[in-house]
């Protein structure tokens, strides 16, 4: 199957009944479909297609994934990420200290708190405790003594 045949098919999914959206299932997976809504089974289907024309997730994607899902077992502080991983725009860290929630949105070029810029994720665990941090060990990033 083409990129064309496959965006049109996916571009069709939508306007297909539940009854067709189930016998695709059923046809691509060789199994019966589940009983969630059309929302479900139409993102299923999409990515199914998909997969079939252009390959699924390599191999390295899916240890991390198996990985990170064993971590989300574990409390935060004993969680692991792989060396090198940075932190990408966008991602918010969240850290409870003495009953309030606080709030840390990554950026480009740095860390944005309480509507302030912050050149280090130091300085936010700083001016949230108005004593000196690591912010790693403050946000449960790594440990404290543990190299970053």
């Amino acid at each position: 199957m083409n990129s064309i045949e496959v965006i049109r098919r996916v571009a069709a999914l939508p306007g297909m009944s539940i009854e067709e959206l189930k016998k695709l299932w059923a046809d691509l997976h060789q199994d019966e479909a589940p009983p969630f809504n059309r929302v479900f089974l139409v993102k299923r289907l999409a990515y199914r297609l998909q997969e079939l024309a252009m390959g699924g997730l390599s191999e390295t994607t899916e240890k991390r994934i198996e990985r990170m899902a064993a971590d989300e077992e574990l409390p935060p502080q004993e969680r692991k990420r792989p060396p090198g991983e940075k932190l990408l725009p966008g991602t918010q860290l969240l850290r409870e200290w003495k009953g309030a929630e606080h709030r840390c949105t990554v950026l480009d070029d740095g860390f944005e708190y309480q509507g302030r810029r912050f050149g280090s994720l130091s300085a936010v665990a700083t001016a949230i405790t108005g004593t000196k941090w690591n912010g790693h060990v403050f946000f449960a990033l790594k440990r404290a003594g543990e190299k970053a």
